[in-house]
C-alpha cells in the first residue's frame, strides 16, 4: 500500500471488527467515486477477492486511481453522539460537504 496513506489505530481496529463480522478472507475496500454533492465521494465496501492491481495493506485494499487521490491522507474512525463514521483527512481536497463523505479536488 502507498505509505503516504496513514491509518489511525482506531480505524484499523474498527476495520478488523467489521471484517470479523464477514466471511473469513474478506477485505475492506476504500475507493473514491464520482458523485456526491461536491463531485467525489468516499466509498467503503467489503470484497471477497481483490483485483491483482489493487494496493494492499493487511486486509485493506485500494485501487490505484483512488490511492493517487488519497496520497497524504489519514483514515480515522470517529465515534460520537452524532454517529460513528470513518473520516478521511485528505490534503488534496479543496472543499468538502457537511456530511464529510463528499469532496472536490
Amino acid at each position: 500500500m502507498n505509505k503516504e496513506i496513514k491509518f489511525t489505530d482506531k480505524a484499523i481496529k474498527q476495520i478488523a471488527y467489521l471484517l470479523s463480522q464477514k466471511d473469513k478472507g474478506s477485505f475492506f475496500r476504500i475507493a473514491i467515486k464520482g458523485g456526491g454533492c461536491s463531485g467525489f465521494k468516499y466509498d467503503f465496501s467489503f470484497e471477497k477477492k481483490p483485483k491483482e492491481e489493487d494496493l494492499k495493506f493487511n486486509n485493506i485494499v485500494i485501487d490505484k486511481a483512488s490511492a493517487d487521490l488519497l496520497k497524504g491522507s489519514e483514515v480515522d474512525y470517529d465515534s460520537n453522539l452524532i454517529g460513528d463514521a470513518f473520516k478521511i483527512s485528505n490534503p488534496q481536497s479543496k472543499s468538502s460537504c457537511g456530511c464529510g463523505v463528499s469532496f472536490s479536488l
